[in-house]
């Protein structure tokens, strides 16, 4: 049996001897028997459906997508964001981790085959309460709580994926993802190719991270620089409640494994974000602020800081011009080139670590397709090589400020 051939390996030695006592009935469930549990309630539900479908879902190796949604061509979204609604008649606010969980909630609501797991996800409601109410909504085969056991139920949900769900995963910490690595780079991000296209891996890894809660160095990791290199693995990072949400969608939707990366910091900011369903592009940056001065690039918490920093540059006369790339892998380089081409200056700000992080392979993308453009080095303020201290005043300092990316913009500007 596939499921129990190298790719579970981990799984089950893990976990069959584990109590799954979050199961229905207090059953005592290992990994494969509940994904073929879980799997034959789905048919279930989808032959009792199947009659109002717009399109018949299929299981199994072959299959390569469950429904197209409404308002995509395929399952990554290609159209562009629906227009910004902030203040919009007909919109409603929320905060950043409830946007997440109204995008999750509305797929599970629509595809039955969406689950979530992880530590706590189930009656707790996640370490941040995205998943609040599903066990008591959904029940908790799909909302599943898991043993504190990372590289388990990561095997567990391709598995999972494998046999026709869309598996959600989340790390109660991304820095715990770690503890994963294995599942996610050989078989998450691989198996599609190593498998001759036999199998797809439509799932979702999502979850905290970040610097900023004095939460220490193993609390306060960076995890883009460790994923960016696996084949076959998608990244994005959301740093509004809009894009959270718009890119939660897009990412279940898709027949690619898919990281989400959520900051710590932004779980609280809160935006009006519009009544209708809408999905971000999983492969389009964001224009933030049209400028012709200068390209900063940047992403998640960096966003804020750079309109921070942007206040004080356009008192001062300069004009900015802002690009969320939110598409860590890949990047958007109509995008980012076609900015390149009328600002010829770029500076990169990112949270990520210097060396090897995303601004070293977006700043080798700038060099190697638009270095004509150019009328300056590109700039890149990143995080400082050295572990996340404890200490808030330390912490501070290990990461970029807003009087940095000012400094930095005067000096290419005066150059």
């Amino acid at each position: 049996m596939a499921l129990s051939q190298g790719i579970m390996a981990a799984s089950v030695v893990d976990c069959c001897s584990r109590s799954w006592s979050a199961l229905a009935l207090g059953q005592n469930v290992g990994p494969i028997r509940w994904i073929s549990l879980i799997v034959t309630k789905t048919r279930k539900v989808l032959t009792i459906q199947a009659s109002t479908a717009e399109e018949p879902a299929s299981f199994g190796p072959s299959s390569q997508k469950l429904w197209t949604p409404k308002l995509v061509t395929n399952a990554v979204a290609t159209k562009q964001d629906a227009p910004a609604t902030t203040g919009a008649k007909g919109g409603h606010e929320l905060l950043l981790f409830e946007a997440l969980r109204e995008g999750l909630e509305e797929e599970m609501e629509r595809d039955p085959t969406v689950v979530v797991m992880g530590e706590d996800v189930g009656h707790y409601g996640g370490s941040y309460k995205v998943t609040k109410g599903f066990a008591e909504k959904f029940g908790d085969w799909r909302a599943l709580d898991t043993p504190i056991a990372e590289n388990s139920f990561t095997g567990m949900a391709v598995g999972a994926a494998m046999t026709g769900l869309r598996p959600i995963i989340e790390g109660m910490n991304m820095g715990f993802l770690l503890l994963a690595y294995n599942q996610i780079s050989n078989n998450c991000g691989m198996l599609h190719y190593t498998s001759g296209g036999q199998f797809t891996i439509p799932c979702v890894i999502r979850g905290p991270g970040g610097v900023g809660r004095q939460l220490g160095a193993e609390h306060s990791q960076r995890l883009e620089s460790y994923f960016q290199s696996v084949p076959g693995l998608q990244m994005v990072a959301c740093s509004t409640p809009y894009n959270a949400k718009g890119l939660m969608k897009a990412a279940i939707r898709s027949n690619n494994p898919v990281i989400l990366f959520e900051h710590v910091l932004l779980y609280n900011l809160k935006e009006t974000i519009p009544d209708e369903e809408y999905i971000c592009c999983l492969e389009e940056a964001e224009m933030v602020r049209p400028g012709k001065d200068v390209t900063i690039l940047t992403y998640s918490r960096m966003r804020h800081y750079v309109l921070q920093a942007a206040k004080t540059l356009v008192s001062k006369g300069y004009d900015p011009e802002i690009i969320d790339i939110r598409s860590l892998k890949p990047f958007d380089m109509y995008t980012i080139g076609n900015s390149v081409k009328k600002t010829h200056k770029v500076l990169i700000v990112e949270e990520c670590m210097r060396t090897g992080g995303i601004g070293a392979s977006l700043r080798a993308a700038i060099m190697e397709n638009f270095f004509d453009y150019l009328d300056a080095p590109i700039g890149c303020l990143s995080s400082q090589d050295v572990p996340t201290p404890y200490s808030g005043p330390l912490e501070e300092l290990t990461v970029v400020q807003p009087h940095q990316i000012i400094s930095a913009v005067e000096k290419m500007l005066s150059e």
